[in-house]
């Protein structure tokens, strides 16, 4: 069981790396030969070829594998990447640019399970995207700090408070939200909490911050 990234340029790359070092096989797609020569390097499987045809995919290994990741600079070869993923049963999450339309967007978001920014996002929320759930430790400040990130789900226990007024007591801060399609930005005074809306949080992870944090935003 397998994560597939169609495309090893700077997202698919730092992707793949991320998933490696925390112990997921991953599978690289790629019809560049430098770029698939770096993976191979790099010590990842590769399959060469164009990752929106369904016999390369397959020689991937689609048929059995856990996600796929359409994360090239083409979105027309990650959503039909996706598709194919998708038509397999593989979760999928694909990368576009931030100056898509609405409605551009609208349609890709209604047929995969993740549209991503890697541009603001990072490899890292391209990894979250690809494992899924709504609560992502993206990584360590210090020893005890770590940055992560929470998707409000519905019926959390945060919703329709204001964002300044949730208190992590002393194990946490939030320290920016967003909406659906909206950068993450310092929150206002009087912003209120929806379902969907991202929280990026501070945590002290020394007393069990992170399962503190977890409990207070979403609940038991």
């Amino acid at each position: 069981m397998s994560f597939i990234i169609v495309g090893y340029g700077r997202v698919g790359r730092r992707t793949a790396r991320i998933l490696h070092e925390e112990g997921y096989p991953v599978v690289v797609v790629d019809n560049d030969p430098d770029r698939a020569d770096r993976a191979r390097e790099a010590g990842f499987e590769v399959v060469e070829g164009d990752g929106s045809n369904e016999s390369v995919l397959k020689r991937a290994g689609v048929e059995n594998a856990v996600a796929l990741g359409g994360l090239t600079g083409d979105p027309n070869i990650n959503f039909a990447a996706c598709m194919i993923g998708k038509d397999f049963g593989c979760r999928v999450a694909m990368r576009i640019s931030e100056d898509f339309r609405e409605e551009i967007y609208d349609r890709y978001e209604e047929d995969v399970d993740e549209v991503i920014y890697p541009e603001r996002l990072g490899a890292a929320g391209a990894k979250t995207a690809l494992l899924g759930g709504s609560f992502n430790a993206l990584g360590e400040l210090t020893e005890q700090l770590r940055l992560t990130t929470v998707t409000i789900p519905e019926g959390a226990p945060v919703i329709g408070r204001k964002v300044n007024d949730i208190d992590l007591d002393d194990f946490g801060r939030v320290y920016a939200h967003g909406r659906k399609r909206e950068a993450m930005t310092i929150p206002l005074p009087g912003t209120i909490v929806e379902a969907g809306d991202q929280l990026a949080l501070v945590v002290d992870d020394e007393d069990d911050g992170l399962e503190r944090a977890r409990s207070t935003l979403l609940g038991e």
